[in-house]
């Protein structure tokens, strides 16, 4: 039983009381705490020592990306952050200046995106060091964005580029929160969702939410110097387009949008972010499943993105 089925199986038949706009299925849980013309956005991720770090991760960089995680699916709702809560998991014999390093990095990106840290807990691990972040933020009412919107004919967009996250990304991310506050305020963004998983398994999340598929052009993936390089370097490791696909930890956004806005889009994302790419790699179709076309073909898709117990 992979992540996604145990997910399903867990919640299945879980109760939405009054108050909760959006539960189980999507970046953030949305709720209606009565304050007008706001929603609030709750979030919660964790970072495990072997899974998402290594023993010689710089430790500043492990704290950073506790929360820019978090951060990032608050984007992909077109939210603000708040106020985090943070649990830390530590073994009996831990180096105390490790760990103060991996919270000053912590701090450092709650102090950039304007986050307050207003608590936590600290635990006994067996296994390793882990981090555990619960974030809360806020969004308005007639701009949330959901993953379940999309609409036949959008055009499928993506910030940056993807792939070869491994080089260094995963680490040094930005959370694209103003880019994707920037999208709700001027454009309608029926969907959206940020890519932490990989394209081919973020993108299926989009897709079965709307009970709809895709079409993406190969041509049009924007593959990173990195997954290209490591390619080059290491003639075993995955194509540079699957690596794009499949790799995860890009935590770039993408999103659908009609077609009529698609040129109106672009045009006024380079005047309003010149340094960062954006790419519409496809369309939303009504058959279901997810199709690649080459040059000369369209075919099914069946890479998968990252799955826990996979």
């Amino acid at each position: 039983m992979n992540e996604f089925e145990l997910i399903a199986r867990l919640t299945n038949g879980l109760p939405t009381p009054q108050g909760v706009v959006t539960g189980v299925g999507d970046d953030c849980a949305v709720l209606d705490l009565g304050v007008p013309g706001f929603y609030h956005l709750l979030k919660t991720d964790a970072v495990v020592e072997g899974v998402h770090f290594t023993a010689d991760t710089p430790p500043e960089k492990i704290g950073r990306k506790a929360l820019a995680r978090c951060l990032s699916d608050v984007a992909a709702m077109a939210g603000v952050p708040m106020h985090a809560l943070v649990t830390l998991g530590l073994p009996a014999h831990h180096d105390t200046h490790r760990i103060e390093a991996m919270y000053q990095g912590l701090r450092a990106c709650a102090e950039q995106f304007h986050v307050a840290i207003v608590g936590g807990e600290t635990t006994t691990s067996t296994s390793g060091i882990w981090i555990s972040i619960a974030l809360l933020g806020r969004v308005e009412t007639h701009r949330v964005v959901h993953r379940r919107g999309a609409q036949v004919g959008d055009g499928l967009f993506v910030t940056g580029e993807l792939g070869g996250s491994l080089a260094g990304k995963h680490l040094d991310f930005e959370p694209r929160l103003a880019e994707a506050r920037w999208l709700a305020e001027h454009f309608p963004i029926h969907a959206m969702i940020d890519l932490s998983d990989g394209l081919a398994g973020d993108l299926r999340h989009l897709m079965n939410a709307a009970g709809l598929g895709a079409e993406l052009l190969a041509e049009a993936i924007p593959i990173s110097r990195a997954a290209r390089r490591r390619h080059r370097e290491i003639p075993e490791a995955k194509p540079p387009l699957e690596a794009a696909l499949t790799d995860g930890e890009d935590f770039e956004l993408l999103f659908a949008v009609p077609p009529q806005k698609a040129v109106p889009l672009v045009d006024a994302w380079k005047k309003a972010f010149p340094n960062l790419k954006l790419t519409c790699i496809g369309k939303v179709t009504a058959a279901p499943g997810i199709r690649i076309r080459r040059r000369k073909s369209v075919e099914p898709m069946d890479l998968h993105g990252y799955e826990h117990f996979a």
